[in-house]
């Protein structure tokens, strides 16, 4: 298990939000934390702390009048860190150079690849050839309906067909190096992790050694990372948002270091 962090942004300011209620229209979203700190400040703790794997997430679409702050805001980020983080939010294989080339590692795609509520084949083929499996991220980002997690897409607000469920993760798994995945439904809530969905990811990781998957969604306290820490079989690795420290929350940023570092209890 690793820590992951992150830098959310929304109309051109580093922020916390509460997942489900992002909406385009406006561009609004129920906020926890604004911050008074740009993006590279982030950047840089975490470079400093040696800390890699985080993702920048551009939370504004490119018809979005505050698309080009946002996207400078992520940049200024991806600058100052190079190699250390990866980035999602509108991405697709035309613009994908543009984000590695700004010096991300990885980049996160979803509305790209889940058009019209299914897996789109021929544009996962074209962002493999575009950036190669191994600097590709899927978003995997879900809510529940039913007794299943389906893929939501267009920052959250569209429900698709794909049910995260071991065949969808295995037939994936063959097209980018790591899975990273919001429970929305808790996202920025700090009610506690979606636990059934974190055991299913576990169980599915048991098998497969290779593959990074990236949970976020209601970590709230120490314990809830020992749950996660559990139930993921230490494989889980973890991003947590409006309840660190740096982000307005109660857990200390060293702390959860810390206590993500300890052997599994």
């Amino acid at each position: 298990m690793e820590f992951r962090p992150c830098i959310d942004i929304h109309n051109g300011q580093v922020k916390q939000i509460v997942g489900s209620s992002l909406t385009d229209a406006g561009d609004r979203a129920r906020e926890n934390f604004v911050s008074a700190r740009g993006a590279e400040e982030y950047a840089l703790l975490y470079r400093e702390k040696g800390i890699r794997g985080g993702h920048i997430i551009l939370l504004n679409p490119a018809s979005s009048e505050y698309y080009e702050a946002t996207k400078a805001q992520a940049v200024r980020a991806l600058r100052v860190y190079p190699g250390g983080l990866q980035i999602g939010g509108g991405i697709n294989d035309q613009n994908a150079a543009f984000f590695l080339d700004s010096g991300a590692s990885h980049v996160i795609v979803t509305s790209f690849v889940f058009r019209e509520g299914r897996i789109d084949m021929d544009n996962l083929e074209r962002m493999r050839r575009a950036v190669g499996r191994e600097r590709l991220v899927l978003d995997l980002s879900c809510r529940r309906r039913g007794g299943a997690y389906y893929i939501v897409t267009d920052r959250w607000q569209r429900f698709t067909e794909e049910a995260v469920c071991p065949d969808t993760l295995e037939m994936l798994s063959a097209y980018c190096d790591e899975f990273l995945i919001h429970a929305v439904d808790v996202e920025g809530k700090n009610q506690g992790i979606e636990q059934p969905l974190v055991e299913q990811l576990g169980g599915w990781l048991s098998g497969h050694g290779a593959m990074d998957v990236t949970y976020a969604g209601g970590v709230h306290s120490y314990a809830d990372i020992d749950l996660l820490k559990r139930l993921g079989g230490n494989r889980i690795h973890v991003t947590i948002g409006s309840a660190l420290d740096i982000f307005g929350g109660t857990l200390a940023f060293e702390k959860v270091l810390d206590t993500i570092a300890q052997p599994v209890g």
